[in-house]
């Protein structure tokens, strides 16, 4: 069957929400995920390539995907608010995603700023299943949301993650809640340089691992 994409837009809290719904590439979908960007004021879009890569990833695992931009990224109106803003964007999206795919299990993914985002919305809202954590930034000290994350963690980190080292990554780790996992990527650095063809490839075998 033909594949369907889809751009989109969304009433979000402060104005419309630019988005972008892909379908798997040979079968129907039978999970649904939501990708969440980096930080919007550092270039972040939902067209990133590690966000691109966790999206065709999971795509070719057969999920839904919904990529999005956040409030003030390009065609997104309104202003960066925080991260609790762009948290309230992605619960906009996630709503719009479960009313397309009411019958499939959704899951949450996000790189760097984008994985907080993405564990934030798992600490509120029941449906969401699991979560796949890219490049999670341990230099950004509030966290205390996860204590309330108690759905399966995927946590993929670069070995050379400049904003999430190996030293500060393990003890953060260790401290958050079952259940979790973690994989390392071989990469040069946070946006897992080098290394995306590796990446891609965990997160299809994470998204299919059901």
């Amino acid at each position: 069957m033909p594949r369907r994409i889809e751009s989109l837009f969304l009433a979000g809290p402060a104005g419309r929400l630019e988005t972008l719904l892909e379908e798997p590439e040979h079968q129907a979908p039978v999970e649904a995920a939501l990708a969440c960007h980096p930080h919007p004021q550092f270039g972040g879009t939902m067209h990133n390539k590690v966000v691109y890569r966790i999206a065709r990833g999971l795509r070719r695992a057969g999920c839904v995907v919904l990529r999005f931009n956040y409030r003030g990224v390009n065609l997104s109106q309104g202003e960066y608010a925080e991260e609790i803003g762009e948290t309230e964007d992605a619960r906009v999206a996630l709503g719009e995603l479960r009313a397309r795919y009411p019958e499939l299990p959704v899951m949450t993914a996000g790189f760097s700023f984008g994985a907080r985002v993405a564990l934030r919305l798992a600490a509120q809202e029941a449906s969401i299943r699991r979560v796949i954590v890219a490049g999670f930034p341990t230099r950004i000290a509030e966290r205390s949301f996860l204590i309330d994350v108690r759905v399966p963690k995927y946590f993929v980190q670069s070995t050379h993650d400049q904003y999430g080292p190996r030293t500060d990554f393990l003890p953060f780790y260790e401290s958050v809640p079952e259940p979790k996992h973690l994989d390392w990527v071989e990469a040069s650095d946070h946006f897992f340089a080098g290394a995306l063809d590796q990446f891609e490839a965990l997160v299809q075998r994470i998204g299919a691992a059901r």
